[in-house]
């Protein structure tokens, strides 16, 4: 008797536990990067110049060595960070802070911010955005009107 009442719940144990694996997960298709054309051309010298900052004696083996990571880099230095003045920053929403975002000094141990804020030479490399969050991300330069936005992967040119 005892072994019948055992059986039974050992039934209804694997009956409950086999069905709620029979759960589907939808999930949704990987997007395909679409890179703009533009990262058909070498990289530049200023291209280069940030690079080597952020990567050091790395370069070759990390970046230079690995078209994959050229091509991300490439669209990310010439396509997806835009830096922007805004005339009335108080109305922009409310964003994280450029001091905020730590460096990026898995490479180059001592990586320093610049001391001046200069939309012309500023390399995003040297911070560690999050280049690869879905969806577009807004940062403010401390003490400027200036917001530097970085596109998602993922986007229609």
């Amino acid at each position: 008797m005892r072994a019948l009442f055992y059986n039974i719940v050992l039934s209804l144990f694997l009956s409950f536990s086999s069905f709620g694996q029979n759960v589907k997960v939808e999930k949704s298709p990987p997007q395909v990067i679409v890179y703009n054309s533009n990262t058909k051309t070498p990289f530049s010298s200023d291209e280069l110049k940030k690079l080597r900052e952020v990567y050091g004696d790395a370069l070759s083996s990390e970046i230079l060595n690995r078209p994959s990571r050229v091509l991300a880099l490439k669209e990310i230095l010439r396509n997806r960070v835009v830096i922007r003045k805004v005339s009335k920053p108080a109305a922009q929403k409310p964003c994280p802070l450029l001091s905020e975002v730590p460096l990026f000094d898995a490479f180059v141990s001592n990586l320093t911010r610049d001391k001046f804020f200069d939309p012309k030479t500023f390399n995003p490399l040297k911070y560690n955005f999050p280049f690869f969050r879905r969806g577009n991300q807004l940062f403010r330069v401390d003490q400027t009107d200036y917001f530097i936005s970085i596109k998602p992967q993922h986007y229609n040119n």
